[in-house]
């Protein structure tokens, strides 16, 4: 026996030695193929025309968009790099604060020089402010800081410049801001005051000798805060504050005040402190201002709403002080349009990342020893993806919708829009957030890269769910407006008119008990069960309110105590504007794959909002046997849009460039040749 092991021992130490074969044995080792990146495209298939579902997404300006979009793969100012064999751009995120400033800056600079910004002032008309708003889109795309710090400029500056100013302040500042002569900045929110904008306290008299008037801080929690470019860049600002005439308190105000002079320094009797670095956004230079009696002329009151003579008397058309701070608000009805329109274009860059990601990823065997299987190929990625998509196709269109409210605005419609603005603000930045989020999550450890811009934009755009409006004050504002609305209608004993609310003039829709895959796709249902929906809780809170009025309490904290219908009626109310706008582009096509896509699209929409929503089993809308039907039949249409789901982000228009290295080959981007 030794000397057996003896010799095999020998036998292996020579082959060693030798590096002859070994012996061969029952175990066989087979080189597994590494995985390799497959185009979607090789496998998936467009159902429907792309293009044509893409003009009716933008809505508007499709040439224009495609024209910025070419200007900025241009040019290294966009910070170009290859990435799989593609050239991408998209900002540095890691650079510091003030380089982020620098080169926002910058490339403001290029776009204006190559002409971006002509007319976005001086033109007038809906064909000019949609133009306005379809750039002012693609640059969000890009980079939020970029849109934010040109909507600061020209939406916020510029068009109080323009609304709340006469001849005067036109001819003075308006060519001059759209060549970026003059860099403007809006200083309405405060320390101490925010969504509360009545109660800020910056206050401004009126000196007759000197004829001037005087703006003063007279407290900390008056500085003004978050002031977008006030930090490093703008040279005026807006100053929004009490007026006070003779002692008497006049309200709110605008006035024109220059903070820097044109070599950057900052002028006399103006203190300015930087907010510092933010979870996004840091290529906008957010500022604080505080104002030690500063002085500015008569002439800068942005008198078109009031005015005050040489000899310190104040004179305005608008009697009401209610109605003439609503008049001072106007602005911010141009800064919800944008933000609303902005999200979804976010969440479309989101969707478009993770979907192309998950057409391409594989994970797990269903079989034994079987090939790993494509993450949109698993039930529950679709369900966390698809009805994502769906929501933003019809926010999509309600985005579309209210530009053209806006743009073809009249003063019969001021109301509409603000109510309706404030609605779609709120629901369509909520959206954006939970869809990036839910993205993040779908692309796995690959989304937590800031490349791949699906967890940076988090970051970027939580910030659009406070400014311009908290949603959850835009929500209780458009719920009161609903309440206004009622109350009148009621006590003069009118039909309905205005803000969607016609359907109460017909009797109250009724549900079938039974509800089957067809009668849940139907559109009559989706509206009369959305419709239900709001008549009911609008119903529910006028009572609720009554109610408390009844039992001694005031109507504002009647309004508060009832706040948690509100919210469900503001959500309501929005949600059924959104399903209209996709009705209404549905109704609007010809029979055939774009008009088919859309009805799944329009389904899946409105089957989701009514299973996210808690009310429709608390106030027995629907069954319990109801909801189940709805969550199945929003299963089966995950299944039914799942062969479109390439050609549906195909269809949002966005040029490769624009998204990240993982809706690619993720594989050959992260290479060793790569690094």
């Amino acid at each position: 026996m030794s000397d057996n092991r003896a010799l095999r021992r020998a036998h292996v130490l020579a082959n060693h030695i030798l590096q002859s074969t070994p012996p061969s044995s029952n175990l066989s080792l087979t080189r597994e193929v590494c995985l390799q990146y497959s185009p979607p495209e090789l496998n998936e298939s467009y159902g429907f025309d792309v293009k044509e579902m893409r003009k009716l997404l933008d809505g508007h300006n499709v040439v224009d968009r495609d024209w910025i979009y070419g200007l900025m793969m241009q040019s290294n100012l966009f910070n170009r790099k290859e990435r799989g064999g593609k050239i991408f751009v998209s900002p540095d995120y890691n650079q510091t604060m003030e380089q982020q400033r620098e080169i926002t800056m910058k490339r403001i600079w290029y776009l204006l020089e190559n002409g971006v910004f002509k007319g976005w002032l001086t033109e007038t008309g809906p064909e000019a402010e949609l133009r306005k708003l379809a750039l002012l889109e693609v640059c969000g795309i890009y980079d939020h800081s970029v849109s934010i710090k040109v909507g600061v400029h020209f939406f916020l500056w510029g068009n109080a410049v323009k609304f709340f100013g006469t001849k005067r302040h036109h001819e003075k500042w308006l060519k001059n801001t759209e060549d970026y002569v003059v860099k403007g900045c809006f200083a309405m929110t405060e320390l101490g005051h925010g969504s509360n904008v009545r109660g800020i306290e910056t206050v401004t008299t009126y000196d007759t000798r000197a004829e001037e008037f005087v703006i003063n801080t007279p407290c900390e929690s008056a500085q003004k805060y978050w002031i977008g470019g006030a930090a490093n860049h703008a040279t005026h600002t807006i100053v929004f504050s009490q007026l006070h005439i003779n002692g008497t308190n006049q309200g709110v105000h605008a006035f024109i005040a220059q903070i820097r002079d044109q070599d950057g320094n900052i002028c006399p009797n103006i203190r300015i402190a930087d907010c510092g670095h933010k979870i996004g956004l840091n290529g906008v230079d957010n500022g604080r201002i505080w104002f030690d009696n500063l002085r500015i002329p008569r002439e800068n009151l942005l008198n078109a709403v009031a005015d005050v003579s040489s000899d310190g008397k104040y004179v305005s058309s608008i009697k009401d002080p209610d109605q003439r701070f609503g008049a001072f608000m106007a602005p911010l009805t141009s800064g919800r349009v944008t933000i609303a329109s902005s999200a979804i274009y976010s969440a479309k860059v989101g969707l478009a990342i993770a979907i192309r990601y998950s057409l391409s990823r594989r994970a797990f065997s269903v079989t034994a020893n079987g090939p790993e299987v494509l993450l949109l190929d698993y039930p529950s990625h679709q369900r966390r993806l698809l009805p994502l998509l769906a929501k933003t196709y019809a926010m999509s269109f309600a985005a579309n919708e209210l530009k053209m409210i806006y743009v073809k605005r009249t003063p019969e419609t001021n109301k509409a829009i603000h109510v309706v603005s404030s609605g779609f603000k709120a629901v369509l930045t909520w959206h954006n957030m939970h869809t990036l989020q839910e993205c993040r999550e779908a692309v796995g450890g690959q989304g937590v890269k800031t490349e791949n811009l699906v967890g940076q934009l988090k970051g970027e755009f939580d910030v659009q769910t406070t400014f311009e409006g908290d949603n959850n004050v835009l929500m209780q504002q458009v719920s009161k407006a609903l309440f206004a609305e009622y109350v009148s209608c009621k006590k003069r004993n009118k039909p309905f008119k205005g803000l969607g609310l016609e359907h109460m003039n017909s009797p109250r829709p009724v549900l079938p008990t039974q509800l089957t895959s067809s009668t849940l796709r139907c559109s009559q249902f989706q509206t009369n069960v959305f419709c239900l929906r709001e008549r009911d809780l609008l119903e529910r809170f006028t009572s609720e309110v009554a109610q408390l009025q009844g039992r001694g309490e005031s109507r504002e904290f009647s309004f508060l105590l009832s706040h948690q219908l509100a919210e469900d009626l503001g959500k309501a109310f929005t949600e059924k504007a959104i399903l209209q706008t996709i009705l209404d582009a549905e109704a609007k096509r010809p029979a055939g794959s774009v008009k088919d896509v859309l009805g799944l699209v329009r389904s899946m929409y409105a089957l989701i909002s009514l299973e996210e929503d808690p009310s429709l089993l608390r106030y027995g809308y629907l069954s319990q046997d109801n909801v189940g039907d709805v969550r199945r039949e929003v299963s089966k249409l995950c299944g039914e849009l799942r062969p479109h789901a390439l050609a549906l982000v195909t269809s949002f228009g966005i040029p490769d460039a624009f998204l990240s290295p993982i809706a690619f080959n993720w594989v050959e981007a992260n290479a060793w040749s790569s690094v």
